[in-house]
């Protein structure tokens, strides 16, 4: 099983014209530690290029698997060690892409690891649907995991300039950072709407029973008009027509696939916080404004705000990600509409967020919550230091 010249020749090609990523330094750092490397995240974001990014610097034989393909899967599901040998070869290492779509793949990626040691294995997953359910129990112990996103400002700084990305900062708020997106200049609403109409529910259709698919669009379109808001299912199951329990469980379906990631509210021991309540983000602002047909420029919006926020909190996450800087991230908000636009609880300290794209506008911590959290640190967030709370930490 050998990669053909022609894909292997188009990869070449594309990855030398790409912008560098931060999980490559982060993977070759980890390789050949007897144990497999696993990158998941939102389809198209350039996990294959990563992959070829990573090997084509490495002087090792490589044999690359395509689970897309059918008779690949078929080799993958539940070989015996034997098969799995004849299978590997010589190669010194192994990527597995789209491994989500093999059944029982952890079973098999555990085999290859307790049986081939010296090999090292890179595994791509579009979907935590079926991956990490089924790689988690069979690889404790034998993986390291990494999540990777569309492009991240950092990246494109380091590729662009500082004063370029600056620059862009609006037009990355309206279409944001996909790579597809980014590298096809003047053409960025065409290709959010095919990544929106072609990808973005791919995972959830192959793997899961979903009776009314034209519900999960609704659905989608409602949260993104919601962004910065609680999330009300009531609200949400009045108005794409399906019962709370449906509303909750395409939630999760769709979190799972990386479209949408969620807040929790900050609550201790305050009586008037909202304890139970969720914020509703999207990992690109880009497939935000394409669901809900908005691609208008700032100044002809009135969601500047959310826009905003969903930007902020979405880089926030990808940096906080691949710097592994673990930290519980919450909002606050109490029913006096007090509020926090985010905040990181980190070894005993609250470090507190506001966000306002108005420089002019002034914002400072409540009393309220000063007083019951003396340990907390506050900053307003806007577009003359948004960098500081974005950049590598």
């Amino acid at each position: 099983m050998v990669i053909s010249q022609y894909y292997y020749t188009f990869a070449q090609n594309f990855i030398r014209m790409s912008i560098t990523r931060e999980l490559e330094q982060v993977i070759t750092n980890r390789l050949f530690k007897k144990k497999a490397i696993v990158v998941i995240g939102p389809r198209q974001v350039g996990k294959t290029t990563l992959l070829h990014l990573v090997s084509e610097k490495l002087n090792k034989k490589l044999l690359f698997l395509n689970c897309d393909e059918p008779d690949i899967r078929k080799n993958l599901e539940l070989p015996s060690s034997t098969q799995l040998k004849a299978l590997i070869g010589s190669a010194e290492l192994i990527l597995i892409d789209e491994a989500q779509r093999v059944k029982d793949i952890g079973i098999t990626l555990k085999l290859l690891i307790d049986n081939l040691p010296d090999k090292q294995v890179i595994v791509t997953g579009s979907s935590a649907l079926d991956l990490s359910n089924s790689i988690n129990e069979p690889l404790t112990g034998r993986k390291f995991e990494y999540k990777m996103f569309p492009f991240s400002v950092s990246e494109l700084i380091d590729a662009n300039g500082l004063i370029t990305e600056k620059r862009l900062l609006e037009h990355r708020m309206i279409y944001g950072m996909y790579p597809d997106v980014v590298n096809n200049q003047g053409e960025e609403r065409e290709v959010l709407l095919n990544i929106v109409s072609s990808y973005l529910y791919k995972d959830i259709f192959d793997f899961q029973d979903i009776r009314k698919p034209e519900v999960i669009e609704k659905l989608l379109q409602a949260l993104a008009l919601q962004i910065g808001s609680e999330l009300s299912i009531n609200e949400l199951s009045q108005l794409v027509g399906v019962d709370n329990s449906t509303v909750l469980r395409y939630i999760d379906l769709l979190e799972k696939s990386y479209v949408i990631f969620h807040l929790r509210s900050f609550s201790r021991n305050v009586r008037n916080e909202l304890k139970k309540s969720r914020k509703i983000y999207f990992y690109d602002n880009g497939v935000r404004n394409a669901l809900i047909s908005n691609l208008n420029p700032l100044d002809l919006r009135t969601d500047v705000g959310a826009l905003w926020e969903n930007f902020l909190i979405s880089e926030r996450m990808k940096r906080s990600n691949y710097d592994i800087n673990y930290a519980n991230c919450y909002f606050w908000r109490t029913t006096q509409q007090q509020e926090l636009d985010y905040i990181e609880d980190k070894d005993g300290l609250l470090n507190c967020f506001e966000f306002k794209w108005n420089t002019t506008k002034k914002a400072k911590l409540s009393t309220t919550f000063s007083t019951n959290y003396p340990n907390s640190v506050f900053k307003l967030i806007n577009k003359d230091n948004y960098l500081e709370f974005i950049g590598k930490q």
